[in-house]
């Protein structure tokens, strides 16, 4: 059976177990425990998984919200936009040197600026703007697109939603939003991991 590795922020541990449950008994589905949090951090993680998965086909990953992050008392983000794509094009060259193929999924929108807190453990705060989701989107479209990584749209996807499948602190996803977003993202490893 074909390995699938999901990567990213609390947006794909949102949708993950219910990418398992559509993709039982097409592919193994695995993905670490904890958040992906950041792009640097998402490269960490994908090289301790190909370390003990050398035989993962695909990576369908997600970032962006904690690397547009602006936590006081920093006054900029934590990954200023050409950061951010230096990582993502990193995390692109380490899943295909570890010979998998990689698709991305685009930021979900944001309903209203506001701030909520992480699911880490580190008492964080993640700030959030819809201008900068749309900012960070575009740049990582651009290098996907120059990368020739397909690129699933949730933030397209979420936008078909009046409340953009938010629950209450409008960071997270609905329980109705995780499981739009699991639907297609068992329909991008399907025709990726062909």
């Amino acid at each position: 059976m074909k390995k699938v590795l999901l990567l990213g922020d609390s947006i794909r541990m949102g949708y993950q177990n219910d990418v398992k449950e559509l993709l039982q008994g097409e592919y193994e589905v695995i993905c670490p425990e904890d958040n992906g949090r950041f792009a640097a951090y998402t490269l960490w993680q994908a090289n301790q998984m190909f370390k003990w998965n050398p035989d993962i086909e695909l990576v369908h990953f997600n970032n962006g919200y904690w690397d547009m992050n602006i936590e006081a008392p920093m006054t900029e983000a934590i990954h200023p936009v050409e950061e951010y794509k230096s990582f993502l094009r990193r995390i692109v060259k380490l899943c295909r040197d570890c010979g998998a193929k990689v698709v991305f999924a685009t930021t979900v929108p944001i309903l209203e600026a506001g701030a909520a807190g992480d699911n880490t453990g580190v008492e964080g705060t993640i700030n959030y703007s819809n201008e900068w989701v749309k900012e960070y989107n575009a740049a990582a479209v651009e290098v996907m697109e120059e990368l020739k990584v397909p690129v699933n749209d949730l933030y397209a996807l979420c936008m078909e939603d009046d409340r953009r499948y938010k629950c209450e602190d409008l960071l997270h996803l609905s329980a109705e939003g995780s499981r739009r977003c699991a639907e297609q993202v068992a329909q991008y490893v399907r025709k990726y991991a062909e």
